[in-house]
């Protein structure tokens, strides 16, 4: 299950960036966009909300007093150009604390934050219990076990599947559409891929080596969440 989000933000081009990297990262989903707080405890009022990411220097109820007047916050990411309000977002249980101008880089770490914050019962993925998928090929649906997938390649508006015996299926849908029909161990490591960790023979700096033979870049927005799955997965000295 996705976290719903709300981004408020008083300064457009902050909420557009926020916009941005809430797009990018697969487990998370934008519910909206508000340039008040006054106008996020409206859409609050009337949408279920998980996580938000308030700017805390806002003109009406500014971001800190806002999270302290509501009886059950969601959980919270707070960002701020000024770092002397970092003592106090932890006072009302902050999860991250974002400093501007912050890069995609930092938000990855406290969407990761929001992540393992989140009750067990609201991150159970139902994609974990499903073992194959019907993608929709030409004019038939293909049932595909998703242990046979390798990796999936992403081509503008078309996903293609790369499968264990060496065959390749081609679909008209996006990775953003694909989102829970994942389970867990398959990883976005570069905006045109998404990789079954269960196929990865070796990795070697920032390329993974799959066990059809097939070499994957990792790119540089996705190195944080791919090393974190590595290091959660691995045997530490």
């Amino acid at each position: 299950m996705k976290i719903k989000c709300l981004a408020i933000d008083d300064e457009p081009i902050a909420l557009d960036k926020l916009k941005n990297y809430i797009e990018r990262i697969p487990f998370l989903e934008l519910v909206a966009m508000c340039s008040s707080t006054m106008e996020a405890m409206q859409v609050m009022a009337e949408t279920e909300v998980d996580a938000m990411f308030v700017d805390i220097n806002m003109p009406d109820v500014n971001g800190m007093e806002f999270v302290r007047a509501l009886t059950e916050p969601p959980l919270v990411v707070f960002t701020t150009a000024y770092s002397e309000f970092a003592v106090d977002s932890y006072k009302v249980r902050a999860v991250d604390y974002l400093l501007k101008p912050f890069g995609f880089e930092d938000f990855q770490r406290a969407a990761y934050n929001l992540q393992k914050a989140m009750p067990v019962s609201s991150v159970a993925r139902p994609a974990e219990a499903k073992d194959s998928l019907f993608l929709k090929v030409d004019y038939r649906y293909v049932r595909v076990a998703l242990d046979d997938v390798v990796y999936v390649e992403g081509m503008n508006e078309y996903l293609k599947f790369y499968l264990s015996s060496g065959d390749s299926l081609l679909t008209h849908t996006t990775f953003k559409n694909l989102g829970e029909s994942l389970p867990e161990h398959f990883l976005q490591v570069h905006r045109s891929y998404v990789v079954n960790m269960k196929h990865v023979k070796e990795v070697e700096r920032s390329i993974i080596l799959m066990g059809n033979g097939a070499r994957v870049s990792v790119s540089e927005s996705n190195k944080d969440t791919f090393m974190q799955y590595l290091q959660k997965h691995s045997i530490r000295k």
